[in-house]
């Protein structure tokens, strides 16, 4: 990794402590413009009350991973985003484990972000669930 990879990867671990994503043991490994990756550790607060993997433990790795990407690649002058759509399509899941995701940039425009994220199960390199999201960019009034 470059230092501005390293950089990346440290200020958004740290900076998440104490949210959703902090609390659901979510940690990012690998961050730059365009692509992001994390994960978390299968734990009993990842999951429903069926013994299987809660669909919103995945919602939560995905969107944190492709918020994180919007948030280190954002177009110049931009001062944020928020999600204004989102769509998961789930194949599998986990019920122990380190569950992991890879999000990419699909459309970075001066206005919107379109990113898609695949979540696997690291054991078994079964695929969870595929994701998509549009972030709205905001700039400043």
């Amino acid at each position: 990794m470059t230092e501005a990879e390293i950089d990346h990867v440290q200020a958004l671990n740290t900076g998440q402590a104490g949210t959703l994503p902090d609390l659901l043991g979510v940690r990012v490994t690998h961050a730059r413009h365009g692509e992001l990756a994390a994960h978390f550790d299968v734990a009993p607060h990842h999951m429903a009350p069926n013994g299987f993997l809660h669909a919103a433990s995945i919602i939560n790795l995905a969107d944190t991973a492709c918020g994180y990407g919007c948030m280190i690649s954002l177009p110049k002058g931009a001062s944020g985003f928020t999600t204004i759509e989102l769509k998961a399509n789930y194949l599998g899941t986990a019920r122990d484990g380190r569950v992991e995701t890879q999000a990419r940039l699909r459309h970075g425009g001066r206005t919107t972000q379109i990113w898609d994220a695949e979540t696997t199960h690291a054991q078994t390199g079964k695929t969870i669930a595929l994701f998509r999201c549009t972030q709205m960019i905001l700039y400043p009034r």
